[in-house]
């Protein structure tokens, strides 16, 4: 048998971009060759795709880090990187995602091949064939490949169903999945025997069909946390119609109608406005007289317009009379949107590393770390004039000297960035 697992976390990390090369282009016959280094290739994307495939996140506890391929270095010969592979991850149909990071809702993969992307690639490094001009025909120096995008990302599943069931335990709920689809539900007369939902399928006369779904553990509290409600009361959220299952056989039958409806409506103030079928069943104890007795005081005492149905899933006592009703409405009934805030992090799917830190050693020494300069330094001969200073302009770009003037830095103090040590001139910056 198949877990219901209906929440996972995961982590998602898109490729790095590939450096760009340094070289030269050096033949036998040619004067002059000049720069030849390669691009690096562009790293992976990340994306959700729904299928309808998948009814559950079981696959999501066995495996928990996903990665897109890293695009390759750039090489001589202006020979550019391959391209990373973008990664596709399936997603059962209904799953919403949140960064867990800015607590964002990010996307819901609401219909079946629904494709989102969750994280962008690093743009590959430039070779430096790419820098050279007819003023600087010798570049000496290169760029690295964009940083890869990690996501940690929770998963929850809201299941698809055109039709939920609800109502207290045992009040025939997997009965009536099991007498109208192919589901086969644990059914037992102890409460809390259904402990995840159950889908059905059921069948139209014209071919086509529509899904059930049997929402378990429902009891007064559920919505507060008490019974099983309050982990599965999501999953009805997107039901077109609801049937609401009564055991007609109880006392207390009117006043746990009512207990029900209280938890959907402090759980979601839509669900109480969701068309919703009274459903009396378990005919099959009480006598006709007296059934239509009780019928009678739920229509008065709760003024319910639509019509009531007396069933018994133990002798199938009106069941297709419920079902043909249902064929006439479920149609003509819009599909369920859930008004979700959806905010996508733009910074997310950008490769913006530009933040960077200054920490002071010492009176004399300040020490600078951050992503992209990391990046750079990691593409840098200090012994080579023309990359250092490219190294310093990126720098000024990024306002580091204008940091280690704030931080109070002066004239000879010492500089290390990455690794890279160089001696502060404030006459140069």
């Amino acid at each position: 048998m198949v877990s219901f697992i209906d929440k996972a976390k995961i982590k998602v990390i898109s490729g790095a971009g590939g450096n760009g090369a340094l070289a030269w282009r050096r033949e036998k016959y040619v004067d002059k060759g000049g720069p030849a280094g390669g691009d690096g290739g562009c790293g992976g994307d990340v994306y959700f795709i729904a299928t309808s495939d998948m009814s559950t996140l079981l696959d999501f506890t066995h495996k928990s880090v996903y990665k897109a391929q890293r695009g390759e270095n750039g090489k001589n010969k202006n020979c550019h990187g391959k391209n990373g592979e973008d990664l596709y991850i399936k997603m059962p149909v209904g799953v919403i995602v949140k960064d867990l990071k800015t607590n964002n809702l990010i996307a819901d993969l609401n219909k079946d091949g629904k494709t989102v992307l969750i994280a962008k690639g690093g743009r590959g490094g430039r070779g430096n064939a790419r820098f050279a001009t007819a003023q600087k025909r010798a570049p000496q120096f290169c760029e690295p490949g964009e940083p890869a995008i990690e996501r940690e990302l929770e998963l929850e599943l809201k299941l698809i169903a055109d039709v939920g069931l609800i109502g207290m335990p045992n009040a025939g709920k997997s009965s009536f999945i099991s007498v109208v689809s192919a589901a086969k539900p644990k059914i037992a007369d102890y409460p809390f025997t259904t402990l995840t939902p159950n889908l059905g399928v059921v069948k139209k006369p014209q071919g086509d069909g529509f899904v059930i779904a049997d929402i378990p553990g429902l009891i007064e509290g559920a919505s507060e946390g008490l019974g099983l409600g309050h982990e599965f009361l999501r999953h009805v959220q997107r039901c077109k119609l609801l049937l609401h299952i009564v055991d007609i056989s109880r006392d207390d039958s009117l006043d746990n109608y009512n207990k029900i409806n209280s938890e959907l409506e402090k759980f979601d103030s839509e669900l109480a406005k969701r068309k919703q079928i009274l459903v009396l069943n378990k005919v099959d104890l009480v006598n006709e007289e007296h059934s239509l007795e009780i019928k009678n005081e739920f229509i008065k005492k709760y003024n319910i317009k639509d019509e009531v149905f007396i069933i018994s899933t133990a002798t199938k006592h009106g069941i297709d009379i419920l079902l043909n009703y249902i064929y006439n409405v479920i149609d003509k009934i819009d599909d369920i949107e859930i008004k979700l805030d959806i905010k996508e992090d733009i910074e997310s799917l950008n490769n913006d590393d530009s933040d960077f830190e200054i920490t002071k050693l010492n009176k004399n020494t300040y020490s600078v770390d951050g992503g992209k300069l990391k990046r750079i330094a990691s593409v840098t001969d200090i012994r080579n004039t023309q990359q250092m200073k490219r190294f310093a302009n990126i720098m000024d770009s990024m306002g580091v000297y204008e940091g280690l003037r704030e931080c109070g830095i002066k004239n000879d103090d010492t500089i290390i960035v990455c690794g890279i040590e160089f001696t502060y001139d404030e006459n140069c910056y």
